[in-house]
């Protein structure tokens, strides 16, 4: 049984996705396995990922239908045997120390369930653009009801992963927020202040695309982690939407 067990879920990253995988052949941790999951991509994103991972016994490439990232992560995720789990998106990459930090810290946490680590933000060419804001918020377990600073990289006990549900697969944004609040609310969790994961920027991510549905489910999961923590009858979730406009040039 391998240490930690890594998800990479694919759905039409062919540009990006060598260098997600190239990212964790690279990791000074070695005792680690990896399902590479595409869902359903219909560009070269599986023939890319193959030639990357080079014949590594320590990947497996499984291809299904498309059918959405929660649902994607979940099956993956029953796949796994390590005893830590993570999932690197297949548009970013890890630093070469980020399973031998992550496992280190559990290793040496035993009452710590999820760790997570700072992040650095790169561009399309994969050009650093600088620290990550999201972590730089303090992590308390209230805090994370209006702010989701448990972003890039976390390493979580995989048996805490099965024993919350896994991703909530009604949602299509926000289950990786809904995830964190409801681990917050069954494990410690701390925060490794070391830039541990390239987060890649681009019109593709979610948080670019589909911003106005990512906040409205993060909104439905607050309110449910307020129900669940006895709160509702005391708060309640206001949502500020803040309108940016910028022009760009035709094509």
């Amino acid at each position: 049984m391998p240490a930690i067990s890594l998800i990479i879920p694919v759905y039409n990253r062919e540009k990006f996705v060598a260098a997600a995988i190239g990212s964790v052949l690279r990791q000074s941790e070695k005792d680690f396995e990896v399902v590479v999951w595409d869902d359903g991509s219909t560009d070269n994103s599986v023939e890319v990922a193959r030639r990357a991972i080079g014949g590594d016994p320590r990947f497996r490439i499984v291809q299904a239908e498309h059918s959405g990232l929660a649902k994607t992560t979940n099956a993956a995720a029953r796949l796994l045997t390590g005893q830590y789990m993570g999932v690197v998106d297949s548009d970013d990459a890890i630093t070469p120390t980020a399973l031998d930090e992550t496992r280190a810290f559990l290793d040496a946490h035993p009452d710590v369930g999820v760790v997570y680590s700072d992040y650095i933000t790169m561009d399309e060419q994969g050009k650093l653009l600088g620290p990550g804001s999201r972590t730089k918020i303090p992590y308390s377990k209230d805090r994370l009801l209006i702010d989701f600073m448990t972003f890039h990289f976390r390493l979580i006990r995989r048996e805490l992963f099965s024993a919350v549900g896994g991703l909530d697969e009604s949602m299509i944004t926000g289950s990786d927020y809904d995830l964190c609040l409801r681990l917050s609310e069954v494990t410690k969790i701390e925060h490794l202040a070391k830039p541990l994961y390239l987060y890649r920027v681009h019109k593709q991510t979610v948080s670019s695309g589909k911003r106005l549905e990512q906040i409205m489910e993060s909104k439905a999961a607050i309110e449910r982690a307020l129900k669940r923590r006895g709160m509702d009858r005391q708060y309640e979730v206001d949502v500020e939407l803040i309108g940016k406009f910028r022009l760009n040039k035709k094509a």
